[in-house]
């Protein structure tokens, strides 16, 4: 990847640069801007190289449909206060305002455009829709800055598309997270202990069975876990499952063993009543129990990992040279179902190993505890483009920008 070191100066230039700043909001306030902080070195370095910048972003899911809803103005708004400028919003994505916004840059001044899935092109999976629309973001700069690390596992106009019709280069927090990434399956510091959590196993098999290659231990929590204690034969109640998944649960298991691998599950549980857990209003009002792993109610669900497998789980960690997590333990924006994941952000943070937070509801959970970012090696700030790269696969954001 050409790095953007490699670049004198830009005066006159427009530099379009695809960043991530679908950040998580309340209303209109943005209640963790990490992703939006994690694009300031490289916005600030090509502005000390005097260009001016059109950043893409988007925001949600407006499914090609414009939606106030998913305006990126609270994202504009809190960069305008991190960079100290004025970051103007085009009312469009690459209309009339686009094009007046971009033309009206002088050098050192930044511009958004809008939401770019406003725009249905962003990401069909017809090609040539894709690249219509890549030519008309295209015009609106001279070269190409890859920023958005959380979106370089998608093929989509503003990643891969655009990356083709430019001079194309990677920002520092690109170049950043492939450097830890390829430090966590090429030769990692060993002991090598990968912490999964999140609700769905199925989301993560890949990721298991490519890890169980390269890691010493796995550590599994989250909705997840419940489908492999299903798996060692335990009843888990009103607990997520997925039946189709319990089979090649066992199996790893069993290769886990068979390789001298080991792979540790919760020993006890945290439940709650389901009938009384609020997600939207991030509350429950029930009972908590604490019991074995093979002891669930009928009619209860294990919503956190218990304080038996939250000691194991962090004595673990504290014994790793290298340590990934991606995924809370439980249902961790409840407080009273959140302190396996807070156990685990606790010891990753104590441990002298290489750590790295893998993005999403893991970033968000650390900051929300009140762990700082310097805590911990690395907080990645894409969890889906994390894993995919850690499941083998390729990146089609990242091979676009290793092209000749």
């Amino acid at each position: 990847m050409k790095s953007i070191d490699e670049l004198g100066d830009l005066a006159g230039k427009r530099v379009l640069i695809r960043v991530d700043f679908n950040v998580p909001l309340k209303g209109d306030v943005i209640t963790d801007d990490g992703r939006i902080r994690a694009a300031l070195p490289t916005l600030k370095a090509l502005l000390a190289k005097n260009a001016s910048l059109v950043l893409m972003a988007h925001l949600g899911r407006p499914n090609g449909e414009v939606n106030p809803k998913y305006s990126l103005a609270p994202a504009a708004k809190r960069l305008s206060e991190l960079l100290g400028l004025d970051v103007a919003l085009a009312a469009d994505v690459v209309g009339e305002s686009a094009q007046a916004t971009v033309a009206a840059l002088s050098d050192g001044q930044v511009a958004m455009l809008e939401n770019v899935r406003y725009e249905p092109g962003e990401e069909s999976k017809v090609e040539a829709d894709r690249e219509a629309l890549a030519a008309k973001y295209a015009a609106l700069g001279d070269l190409f800055v890859s920023e958005g690390f959380g979106v370089v596992h998608r093929k989509q106009a503003s990643v891969y598309d655009v990356a083709k019709l430019l001079p194309a280069y990677a920002g520092y927090l690109v170049e950043k997270e492939v450097g830890v990434l390829k430090k966590l399956t090429v030769s990692p510091e060993r002991p090598y202990v990968v912490v999964l959590g999140g609700a769905k196993v199925a989301d993560k098999l890949a990721v298991i069975d490519n890890l169980l290659q390269v890691a010493d231990t796995l550590i599994i929590g989250g909705g997840m876990a419940y489908t492999f204690l299903r798996a060692q034969g335990y009843e888990v109640g009103k607990s997520l499952l997925d039946e189709t998944k319990v089979e090649v649960c066992g199996e790893y298991l069993k290769q886990a063993e068979a390789a001298g691998k080991k792979i540790l599950l919760p020993v006890d549980v945290r439940t709650a009543d389901p009938d009384q857990v609020d997600f939207a209003a991030q509350t429950y009002t029930g009972e908590v129990k604490i019991v074995d792993a093979d002891a669930i109610p009928a009619d209860w669900e294990g919503a956190d990992i218990g304080p038996k497998s939250a000691e194991i789980f962090a004595a673990e960690i504290l014994g790793a040279k290298t340590a990934f997590w991606n995924g809370p333990m439980g249902i961790s924006e409840i407080a009273s179902l959140a302190e396996g994941t807070k156990a685990v952000a606790a010891a990753l943070a104590e441990s002298d190993a290489f750590s790295v937070v893998g993005g999403g509801d893991s970033a968000a959970a650390v900051r929300a505890f009140g762990f700082d970012d310097s805590s911990f090696g690395h907080i990645s700030t894409g969890g889906g483009a994390s894993l995919e790269y850690l499941e083998g696969k390729t990146l089609p954001g990242i091979a676009v920008l290793e092209e000749d």
